[in-house]
């Protein structure tokens, strides 16, 4: 090989260049499950260095955090470290759009993004079938991927979209310029160049097929089967460990290891970090970074003492909950009736109720408490999210983990009973309730949530009154033509009454994102009706969803079973002719009382009754 050489390099100096991408490794394939991880790990270190009233000056005394080893040739074509560079491309360019409507310094990083001249922009991976995307992201955060055919574009907007989910809403106000700095000046990249791309392959193997290193999955499997004293039961064990780590691989790729860390830390961990700088890990953090060494040093807090222990923690334990946890993914990825809350809560992104829901079951459950338990224990969650959400309070990570870990603890392996009194009182506790939802309306935060829940009036509706209806084709954003929320108001003050009602067009545009005035309709026809007049649009409702048709007088008439459902809930549903602000508000009324019924606190009892 010619000359090769290494060198440390943060963000601001890699990326205010220009990079190609060999035609035959161009697909951009990272998902959700990495750039969880990535905000995540930035987030925890940010934040280890990070406190309140820091200004960006105060990121000269702040840590580095390296984030891996990238190779290049001396041309810039990038042979190892793309996923990388194109997520923190992504990240760059929701920071960049985060500042428009910040009030707090901004940060210069459209040089670390793009390039321009002659009017055309230059990305720092210069792919150009990804140019398109890049630039309607970079200019408004969004970007039409309806007849898109390219792998890696329909996965950067995917991507892009997580990350607006999943950035923790303490970053959005002062600490997010000190944020952004300490990204762009102390993430750390090892840079290997060579001469030639060949030489950069022969790189790349040396780093990444040489030894053998066993993953934490693997040594603790190594631990559990060498305290095993009967070679047949060993034996027995082993095959069981195999055929359930290749089931959990398959769901994901880390699989075998997010299962561990749920399960351990649901069943076994007692402690967590307290929030402020050099506080020491503990269990759950542990947990989460070598559960092979935590398993070994508390084993007897897990009576692990004899041979026998070890081969029920395996034959009985670790099969009986890596099942569940695999059943819970199923249940996560495709709808199913039965078990429709763990799929809600997954739609939501909230990750965090494999852990709750395991710490509920105990070793010894049959299997039809267990799935009471799943069944109980997701409904909660589900609560537990839309009071929050209602309230415009934020159930990220970093934000609730403390919750979720007292929540985890507070119910672990009760029984029933306990589990229904802890969860109601838990509820019952909170601070917020869904009276918060006489002021919820449609903002930066609540659009990743209101697809959801416009979903859920619409299926909740449609079910109760015969129709068939599919919650999860409402909020699937990859088929050819998603659902889009519909303001029933087009943004014209022009219309209708609003110069009567509203004092200022500002006042109305703030007026027309609330609740009551929002539906779902399917993204052509969101498109097709979004300038037309209220008298107009309503005709075309009629052919919509039930929600949507519930504003045509055409909906209330030969329709015995709404008109059923109606007498039934006593919900006060009727038509409007004319939709002004008076009858927003009482439309708002309605959501309102549609949403209690979907997320009322005597579902709890109906689960453990049935």
């Amino acid at each position: 090989m010619n000359k090769i050489t290494g060198n440390a390099v943060i963000v601001r100096t890699l990326f205010n260049n220009r990079y190609t991408v060999q035609y035959y490794q161009r697909e951009y394939n990272w998902g959700r499950k990495q750039i969880e991880e990535l905000i995540e790990d930035l987030t925890n270190e940010f934040f280890e260095f990070y406190k309140a009233g820091d200004t960006q000056r105060d990121v000269m005394r702040y840590g580095n955090y390296f984030l891996g080893p990238i190779i290049l040739t001396n041309d810039n074509a990038i042979i190892d470290g793309q996923q990388r560079l194109s997520s923190m491309t992504l990240l760059l360019i929701y920071l960049n759009n985060l500042q428009k409507n910040s009030t707090y310094p901004k940060v210069n990083v459209d040089n670390l993004i793009y390039s321009e001249m002659y009017g055309q922009k230059t990305f720092c991976i210069n792919v150009p079938e990804r140019e398109r995307c890049l630039e309607g992201l970079f200019d408004n955060g969004d970007y039409d991927i309806t007849n898109e055919t390219s792998e890696s574009v329909i996965n950067l907007y995917n991507r892009y979209k997580d990350i607006e989910e999943i950035f923790p809403d303490e970053l959005k106000g002062e600490a997010l310029p000190v944020f952004i700095e300490w990204l762009i000046d102390n993430i750390v990249f090892i840079e290997i160049r060579t001469d030639s791309e060949q030489d950069a392959h022969k790189v790349f193997v040396t780093m990444n097929d040489r030894g053998l290193r066993l993953t934490p999955t693997e040594m603790l499997k190594g631990y559990l089967l060498s305290e095993i004293n009967d070679n047949s039961t060993r034996n027995k064990a082993n095959d069981l460990w195999k055929e359930r780590v290749l089931k959990l691989k398959e769901i994901e790729k880390d699989g075998d290891a997010d299962f561990i860390k749920n399960w351990l830390r649901a069943q076994y961990a007692e402690s967590i970090r307290e929030g402020k700088r050099d506080a020491e890990n503990k269990d759950f953090e542990i947990i989460g970074t070598t559960f092979h060494k935590w398993v070994r040093e508390n084993k007897s807090i897990m009576q692990l003492n004899k041979s026998s222990d070890f081969e029920r923690f395996i034959l009985k334990d670790f099969n009986t909950f890596s099942d569940i946890y695999i059943r819970l993914k199923q249940y996560s990825s495709s709808f199913d009736k039965e078990y429709e809350y763990v799929f809600y809560n997954a739609d939501r992104g909230f990750t965090l109720q494999y852990q709750i829901i395991l710490a509920s079951i105990a070793p010894g459950d049959t299997m039809d408490i267990i799935n009471k338990k799943i069944k109980l224990v997701s409904c909660f969650i589900d609560q537990f999210i839309a009071v929050r959400v209602f309230n415009f309070k934020t159930v990220d990570y970093s934000s609730i983990r403390y919750t979720v870990f007292n929540i985890t603890k507070k119910i672990r392996r009760k029984s029933i009973d306990e589990l229904v009194s802890i969860l109601k009182d838990y509820i019952n506790g909170m601070e917020y309730t869904l009276e918060g939802i006489d002021g919820f309306y449609l903002n930066q935060f609540t659009r990743r949530y209101m697809l959801h829940i416009l979903s859920r009036m619409t299926y909740y509706l449609e079910q109760n009154c015969g129709i068939n209806s599919s919650f999860a084709n409402y909020v699937n954003r990859q088929q050819k033509n998603p659902y889009d929320i519909e303001h029933i108001w087009a943004d014209d003050y022009t219309q209708g009454n609003h110069q009567i009602d509203f004092a200022t067009e500002e006042e109305f545009k703030d007026f027309r994102n609330k609740f009551g005035g929002l539906l779902i309709l399917p993204k052509d026809k969101n498109r097709s009706l979004q300038d037309m007049e209220y008298t107009k649009k309503v005709v075309k409702y009629d052919s919509e969803n039930l929600l949507t048709r519930t504003l045509n007088a055409n909906c209330y008439s030969n329709n015995p079973s709404f008109l059923r459902f109606i007498q039934n809930t006593n919900l006060p549903f009727r038509p409007y002719a004319q939709f002004n602000k008076a009858e927003l508000i009482e439309r708002q009324k309605l959501y309102k009382e549609i949403c209690k019924k979907i997320w009322s606190l005597d579902l709890l009892e109906e689960i453990a009754n049935s």
